[in-house]
């Protein structure tokens, strides 16, 4: 199946609407990343809300099973349905809803997770139709604020406190929650190097990760294995490779902010909680 031709069959259907002004195919598809599980991802921009006929018709025009269907929250109606065999998750906004979002974004150093992922679809996505408002909108992502890299970096600096526990969690074989805070510990990491590349989060839960530490040029070395192997490798090692990866982008950030005061964010990291005093 050629996703991108269906994707662009569809986008034919939904400016059948006076109301729709765009529609930009985003996701996997978008960014040439896509596999034999991929779907399809279309943001339709409309000019004033859409209502359940709006919203259904091009559904019911290609013969569509519909598998989530959403009522407005969040300023945005989705929906996902099935036809020909492959799954479509639609993102309906209203065009003025995406304008200030970005803006909150690029001009006020918004590092909201859900914010950004709507920066990096419109920085990324591919415009289907309505291209003047699609290249306007893109013409306000296309250059990465170096204070919201700097944001992005104070923000994900504090890896909290569980951190100090991971010797303890690593003695006592308490698993679930070490990989708590591996997991925890590589999203700061995720979030240091998003903005040190000065790239726009993309999913909130850093979908895509290798394809994604691919693109970084400003990363330690073979990055892109590295801090995924972290989760297949045992248990010790997967801590010590944590510990070596955070003093490299620690450097990183020093040589690329060296604004930014790393002295306390270092010493949280090194710390590590200490066992009882045997004798006592």
């Amino acid at each position: 199946m050629d996703l991108l031709r269906l994707a662009t069959d569809l986008s034919e259907i939904y400016m059948q609407n006076d109301k729709v002004e765009g529609v930009l195919l985003g996701g996997s598809v978008a960014r040439n990343w896509q596999d034999e599980y991929s779907d399809i991802e279309l943001f339709v921009f409309w000019k004033e809300s859409p209502n359940d006929e709006d919203r259904k018709s091009p559904i019911n025009d290609v013969n569509g099973r519909i598998i989530d269907y959403c009522p407005y929250e969040e300023e945005e109606w989705s929906e996902t349905y099935i036809t020909q065999g492959v799954k479509l998750e639609i993102s309906n906004f209203l065009t003025n809803t995406i304008y200030r979002i970005l803006d909150e974004v690029v001009l006020n150093y918004d590092t909201d997770f859900d914010k950004q992922c709507l920066a990096a679809t419109v920085y990324d996505g591919v415009s289907l139709a309505g291209e003047d408002i699609i290249d306007q909108l893109k013409k306000k992502v296309e250059v990465y604020p170096e204070e919201l890299g700097s944001a992005m970096i104070r923000e994900n600096l504090d890896l909290g406190n569980r951190w100090s526990n991971r010797e303890a969690l690593l003695a006592r074989e308490d698993w679930l929650m070490l990989y708590k805070v591996v997991t925890s510990v590589q999203s700061n990491i995720m979030g240091m190097l998003f903005g040190l590349n000065r790239l726009y989060v993309h999913h909130p839960a850093f979908k895509w990760q290798k394809r994604t530490l691919e693109r970084m040029k400003v990363a330690p070395k073979k990055i892109s294995i590295s801090l995924p192997s972290v989760f297949m490798a045992p248990p010790e090692k997967s801590i010590r490779e944590l510990e070596g990866l955070l003093q490299e982008i620690y450097g990183l950030v020093h040589r690329e902010h060296p604004e930014i005061d790393l002295a306390k964010a270092i010493e949280r990291t090194s710390f590590v909680r200490p066992q009882s005093n045997k004798s006592l």
